[in-house]
C-alpha cells in the first residue's frame, strides 16, 4: 500500500529561532490555524505526518513540551469548520476551553469543535493521532448535535476504553500501511467508532454498529493473542456480545472468529521465526508463546497455512 501522504515535516532541521514560525505556518496550511509556544530550552522539537483517508484527514503528531492555542481572533481570521478527534498515545495534556479545562492521560480521546477557541498544553514529550472530520460528515455520520464543549472519551467505562483502543489500532494500522488500502472501509470504521463513542453524549444512537464491534473485537484479539485461553467465546464475553453475534460480526471478513485468532497467531509466529534475532528461541517456545498447545499441532497448522514447516521457515533466515 502507498500511503496517501499530504505532508510530512519536522522542526529538527530548522534553526531553533525559526521553529515556532515554521510550525505555525505548516499547521495553517495542513491542519488548522494556531499559535504555538515551547516549554523547552532546546526549542520546539516536533514532527507531523498528514495523510488522507477518504473525506477525512489524519495527523500523527509528536513533540516535546509545548502549547498550542486557537484564539478567538484566530478562529475569525483563519476559520476551520471541522470536528477534531484527538487520541493521546504518549504523554499527558491539559485542554483549556471557554468553560474550564480537561486533563488527558495516555489513551484518552478528546473531541472538540475547531470553531471554538482552545488551548492545548503538553508538559512532557507527547504523541497524538488526530482525526479531522468535516462538520457535515460528522453531522450526518456520527452525531447531529452541536459540540458546544470538548468531550473527554475513553475512560467512562470498560466498553468506552475498548472502543478508544480499537480506534487507535485502526489509525495506527492506516499510518503504517498494515490496514490495507481500502480507504472506504477504513473511513467507515473510523466514523463508526467515533459515532459509537460520541453519539450518547450528543443525543444520538448509543447502539454500536457492526464495523465498530469488529474493530473492537480485532483489537482485543491482538492485545490478548499470546494468552493460551483466548477463544471466540472469550472474545464474545469480553466485548459484551453473544458467540452467535460475534460470528455475524466477522462474516464480512470471510473467516470465523476462531479462524481469525488462529491466523493472527500463525502470522505472529511466522514473523518471529523469520527474525534472525529470535534464533535463540526454540520452535516449541515460539509455539507456546503464541498460544499453541503443542509443537506438533503448531507444525501441522503452520504447514497447512504457509506450505512449509516452522523449521523450513527458520532455515531461510540463515
Amino acid at each position: 500500500m502507498t500511503l496517501p501522504i499530504i505532508s510530512r515535516v519536522s522542526t529538527q532541521s530548522v534553526d531553533p529561532a525559526d521553529r515556532i514560525d515554521f510550525w505555525e505556518e505548516h499547521n495553517r496550511r495542513a491542519l488548522v490555524g494556531l499559535t504555538c509556544s515551547s516549554y523547552s530550552q532546546e526549542g520546539l522539537q516536533a514532527t507531523e505526518t498528514n495523510v488522507e483517508l477518504g473525506d477525512l484527514r489524519l495527523a500523527d503528531i509528536s513533540g516535546n513540551e509545548h502549547v498550542i492555542e486557537r484564539t478567538p481572533r484566530t478562529c475569525q481570521t483563519l476559520p476551520k469548520d471541522s470536528i477534531f478527534v484527538t487520541l493521546l498515545t504518549a504523554g499527558c495534556g491539559v485542554f483549556f476551553h471557554e468553560g474550564g479545562c480537561v486533563t488527558l492521560q495516555r489513551g484518552d480521546l478528546i473531541l472538540y469543535d475547531t470553531r471554538r477557541p482552545y488551548l492545548f498544553g503538553f508538559p512532557s514529550p507527547m504523541r497524538q493521532l488526530l482525526v479531522d472530520i468535516p462538520r457535515e460528515v460528522f453531522a450526518t455520520q456520527c452525531a447531529p448535535g452541536e459540540v458546544s464543549a470538548p468531550i473527554l472519551l475513553g475512560r467512562g467505562s470498560a466498553a468506552e476504553g475498548a472502543q478508544a483502543s480499537a480506534l487507535e489500532a485502526v489509525l495506527a494500522d492506516w499510518f503504517t500501511g498494515r490496514g490495507g488500502d481500502d480507504s472506504i472501509s477504513t473511513q467507515a470504521t473510523v466514523l463508526d467508532l467515533v459515532r459509537t463513542l460520541a453519539a450518547p453524549r450528543l443525543g444520538g444512537s448509543a447502539l454500536p454498529a457492526t464495523l465498530s464491534q469488529l474493530a473492537v473485537a480485532k483489537d482485543y484479539i491482538v492485545r490478548h493473542l499470546a494468552e493460551p485461553g483466548l477463544s471466540a467465546g472469550w472474545v464474545a464475553e469480553a466485548i459484551g456480545v453473544s458467540a452467535r453475534h460475534l460470528s455475524r460480526i466477522f462474516q464480512p471478513t470471510g473467516v470465523s472468529p476462531s479462524r481469525y485468532i488462529l491466523e493472527q497467531r500463525l502470522g505472529m509466529a511466522r514473523q518471529v521465526l523469520a527474525d534472525p534475532g529470535s534464533r535463540h528461541l526454540t520452535i516449541a517456545e515460539v509455539a507456546h508463546h503464541w498460544g499453541f498447545a503443542s509443537q506438533a499441532h503448531f507444525t501441522r497448522v503452520f504447514r497447512s497455512r504457509f506450505g512449509c514447516t516452522p523449521g523450513e521457515t527458520r532455515s531461510l533466515t540463515t
